[in-house]
């Protein structure tokens, strides 16, 4: 099970992240990526009620019988494990840490802070979850607008997350911003990769209960033709 795909990291950008300054993608810790997430981290990144409200939120939004994708992947995906997916593709960092996912059908290692396009053909999946990690991304609405690309039209994306991170490589703006502030430059992304419509912010996080707060961003992929 899984591949290895090597792409590009000298393909031209889009660029699309020129509607913000550069200081926001900054992070305290440049260094290569690959050597920090090089060591698999077989743990978990929130707690149990999180996921717990994770794992409903995908049954509420994807679709059984489907192609998901599930973006910067690791050894766990939260989809619930009574729903059957056709195929369930994770897309990450770290080879080992998806190998032990039981529920990737496949597996693509790529650094998005070096390649942003995605090594999938045009309208390849029913939905896109983004678990806990968006706060990484430095190209994020470049990597939105591929997502786009390779939802068919309709297709829900989720982008999930918490108040937990790597401070070193949580990119600035997203440390300088309370939850609501997460939520609309979460939202901001959707909307400058244009590419998607019915966006809205969700607020799961488990009540009653001293857990990780858990919010998430839906967008469904546009039914307009996609300029490229």
């Amino acid at each position: 099970m899984g591949c290895r795909c090597t792409t590009s990291s000298t393909q031209p950008a889009m660029n699309q992240n020129q509607s913000f300054p550069e200081q926001y993608f900054r992070r305290m810790d440049e260094s290569d990526d690959e050597r920090f997430y090089d060591y698999p981290r077989l743990v978990v990144h929130i707690d149990e009620a999180a996921i717990a409200a994770t794992t409903r939120l995908y049954r509420e939004f994807l679709p059984a019988d489907s192609d998901v994708l599930d973006l910067m992947s690791s050894w766990r995906s939260h989809l619930p494990s009574d729903v059957p997916y056709r195929r369930v593709v994770g897309l990450g960092m770290n080879e080992l840490e998806m190998r032990e996912n039981p529920q990737l059908t496949d597996y693509v290692v790529q650094n998005l802070n070096k390649t942003s396009r995605l090594p999938f053909d045009d309208a390849s999946f029913d939905g896109c979850i983004l678990t806990v990690s968006v706060q990484y991304l430095t190209q994020p609405v470049d990597v939105f607008a591929e997502v786009g690309r390779v939802l068919r039209p309709g297709a829900p994306f989720l982008t999930v997350f918490s108040n937990r991170m790597f401070p070193t490589k949580a990119i600035a703006i997203w440390q300088s911003l309370d939850d609501r502030g997460h939520a609309q430059l979460v939202e901001s992304y959707y909307q400058l990769a244009g590419r998607f419509e019915g966006i809205q912010s969700l607020d799961r996080s488990p009540k009653g209960s001293y857990s990780d707060p858990l919010y998430a961003v839906v967008g469904y992929r546009t039914h307009q033709p996609l300029t490229f």
